[in-house]
Parts: structure tokens; sequence; C-alpha cells
């Protein structure tokens, strides 16, 4: 296939308007932000985090767009790179198994950003985002990464050039060039800070909305692309293939769209530790047992996840990583949330000592973009003989196995609980209930800032 696909695709971003979207994509796409609100929030609390947000200010000066939960307003890049770091680094951004990796985080930080800064309203914001999101999830699904690649930042590039283009109002062959330059910008980034727990790796997805939201304004520059950007590079140094025919396969607005085909995380950890964690959930809930009673715990996984299974991890990032650390946590301490990876629990050595007798083996046959085979399959084996045997295939907050929607408002409550007040809480959540409605997406933004 030629580069057209660049084409539909930069066609399908420039002429996708929120009064054309059905109902059902529109109160998914609400769903997302919300929920990539949240996580930022909860990131925007941890020192460095803040520490970069002032950087960003002295460094960038004055601007439009707000640093999520800080008093600073700087200029649109700024905001999407503090805010894209933010919203990793509790490891509960969304993300969609069909695509490989976190379409919103690299989509919806930009957008906010590029939106506020340019007047744009609700609607179009909206608009931006669900184009941006399919592009990003596509060009992701079409991607045979290599092992080595960590999927934050990548395709997200051009997910955030695409989503600032439509913003700026350009025409799609402008919005072409734009993922062209974009993907010509992506990072290219490994497994290994998020194993030793660098936190160098949260600034992923933040650099890569920089980039994306800079690929649009070069555009304008009169800076020219590669043919064809994606194949270029995700095809080969990032990749190991690109299957550019893929990418527009069953494109179109009719739905189901990518923005409703994604998870959301209960578990504050690597999406790996999840199919996991659930299958241990299972067996909590069908037999009751205490960590002292446990002998070994078997995880069979896809092959990628071996590399996450040191069990004494020495740090909260790392520990997100570590499956034997989160399996240890659930059982010892019933906990995966937010506070189970904090610095003062990584070394509980209840919590070491369990994970010392969880074991990581591969099943060839298990990927996460299958839907037709297991994701995960645990072998509990007790002191006193017995043995618990449990698998998913999807894991809890996926979009094939749903939660009620109050449990996704609840998960936000608690993420920007340590930012804003319960009544500014609900009004973010009433104001993002009605995003397709605002005048002016400074409604919302509004709300973002410090209290």
């Amino acid at each position: 296939m030629s580069a057209d696909y660049l084409d539909q695709l930069a066609e399908f971003v420039a002429t996708t308007r929120a009064e054309d979207l059905p109902h059902t994509t529109i109160s998914a796409a609400k769903d997302v932000v919300l929920d990539t609100v949240g996580a930022i929030a909860s990131g925007s609390r941890l020192p460095e985090n803040a520490n970069l947000v002032r950087l960003t200010a002295a460094m960038g000066g004055p601007g439009k767009s707000s640093a999520i939960g800080h008093s600073q307003r700087v200029p649109a890049m700024w905001a999407t790179m503090v805010n894209g770091t933010a919203g990793v680094a509790q490891e509960m951004d969304e993300g969609t198994r069909l695509g490989g990796g976190h379409p919103s985080i690299h989509v919806t930080p930009a957008s906010l950003a590029v939106a506020e800064e340019s007047g744009s309203s609700g609607a179009d914001t909206l608009a931006a985002i669900v184009a941006a999101y399919e592009v990003t999830s596509r060009i992701g699904t079409a991607t045979n990464v290599r092992s080595e690649v960590h999927s934050h930042g990548t395709w997200g590039t051009i997910g955030a050039a695409a989503a600032t283009a439509r913003l700026l109002g350009y025409g799609a062959g402008d919005i072409r060039l734009a993922m062209n330059l974009a993907a010509s910008m992506s990072p290219a980034n490994t497994w290994t800070p998020c194993l030793e727990g660098a936190t160098v790796r949260n600034l992923y997805p933040g650099r890569s909305g920089f980039q994306g939201i800079l690929a649009a304004h070069l555009a304008r520059c009169g800076f020219t692309g590669v043919e064809d950007g994606p194949s270029d590079i995700y095809g080969s140094i990032l990749g190991k293939g690109f299957d550019a025919e893929s990418t527009v396969v069953g494109l179109s607005r009719e739905g189901p769209m990518r923005i409703q085909q994604n998870y959301f995380k209960f578990h504050a950890c690597c999406l790996y530790n999840h199919p996991v964690l659930d299958a241990v959930q299972h067996a909590m809930a069908e037999h009751s047992f205490r960590a002292g009673q446990v002998e070994t715990v078997e995880a069979v996984t896809p092959p990628i996840v071996r590399i996450m299974a040191d069990p004494e991890p020495n740090n909260m990032l790392a520990a997100k990583f570590s499956i034997p650390y989160a399996v240890a946590s659930l059982i010892a301490h019933g906990n995966t949330g937010v506070t189970a990876f904090y610095p003062e629990e990584v070394g509980n050595e209840e919590t070491r000592a369990l994970a010392r007798r969880v074991k990581v083996t591969a099943d060839e046959r298990m990927s996460l973009r299958r839907y037709d085979y297991p994701s995960a399959a645990v072998t509990i084996r007790l002191k006193n003989g017995s043995t618990l045997e449990t698998s998913v295939v999807s894991q809890h907050g996926d979009f094939s196995n749903p939660v009620p929607r109050e449990d996704l408002l609840n998960k936000f409550r608690v993420l920007a609980g340590s930012t804003w007040d319960a009544e500014r809480i609900e009004r973010i959540i009433a104001t993002v209930d009605r995003l397709d409605t605002l005048g002016s997406i400074s409604e919302l933004t509004g709300l973002l800032t410090a209290q």
C-alpha cells in the first residue's frame, strides 16, 4: 500500500466533528478525558513533577495553558510536557490493548493545552481528542513493535500532532505533513528505566506531546517530512514491521471507535500486572487464605512480561513493573492502589518475603492484543497442599469486561482528592459531562488549576 493511508487518516482528523459522532462515542470520550485528568492530578503531587512545573514556568515564560493541579499557566507545549509527565507517574492512565499503548495521555494533554491557548470550544476539543486517539491507536496496532521498545512516546507523537493540527484549523494536507514530521520526532525508549525505576521514564509521554505540538507548528514554518514517516520509523527503528493497510481498515465514525475500545486501570501499576492481579483476586474471593499460608505463586504471562519478575524492586516505579511485588502486596495487604507502591511500602518485609515466592513464566500464545485466549493464568500452592488455579482473558476495566460508571467516578474522586476538595471535584465531573456543549474549553481548564 502506498502512503495514501496517511491521506485517509489526515482527512479523517480534518473532518471529524463532535456533532457527527454517536452518543456512545461522545460518552466514552468524556470518560477518557475525566480519567486522564484524574491521573494527571494525582501525579502532579509528586515532588519532581511540582519542580518540573516551576522549571517550565521559568524556561517557557507566561502562557495561556494550565499546568493541571498548579497555579502556573505556560505555553501549550510546556503545559503538555508537564501534564503528560504527571499523568503516567502513578501508572493509572488508561490505554488500549488493541493499539498496544496509552493514546489518551499522548493526546488529551496536548488537546487541552492547545485548545486553551487557542480559545477552542469544548466540542472542537472533544473532536480532536477522538480523532487523534483513533489515529494513535491505529498506528500502534500497525506497528510490530520491538520487544525492547516501551510504547510510551513512540507513535503518541503523531497523535499529539494530529490533535494540535485539528485544533489549529489545518486542512488535511497540513495535518498529513504534521503527522509525518511528528513520526520523525518520535522518542525511542526502552523498558530499562521502568525496570530500574528511573523516573526519566515518566517524561516519555510529556516529551512526546511537546514534540507533537512542535511538529504541527513546524508544518507552518515550512519544514518538510519524509513521504511516509510511520513506515520509516515504526517499520525499522521502533518496530520490526509496519502494516500500513491495517491503519485504515474499518476506519469510520459510526463506531465503535478506538476510544470506546479502551481499558481503565484499577491497579496502580503496569498493565501487564493487571490480568495476573485479577486472577489472584478471583482466587482470594473464592478461597480464604493469608500470606503466611502461601507456599508459591506461579504467574503465566505473555513472553514480554518475563522482564517484570524482580521480587525486590528498589523504588516506587520499579515496584509498578514487578509482578511478584504487586501480587505479594495484593495477597498480604489487599492493596494494589496508589499507596501500595509508595516508597515506605516497597521495603515492607512481609511483602518482600512473599514476593520471593512468586515466579513468572511465559506462554508464547499469550498476548494482550488477543481476546480469544487467556492473558494470564495463576497457580497458587498453599502450605496445606491445596492448589488454586485461575485465568483471565480480559482484565477488570477493559471494554470487554467493563465496570459500572460509578466505579470510574469513584476512581477519579480518589485520584483527584489529593489536589482538589470534594466540591471542586464534583464541579469538574459535571463540567466534563457537558464537555461537548462548552463554549470555551477554559470552562473546564479553569477548574483544573491549584485550589
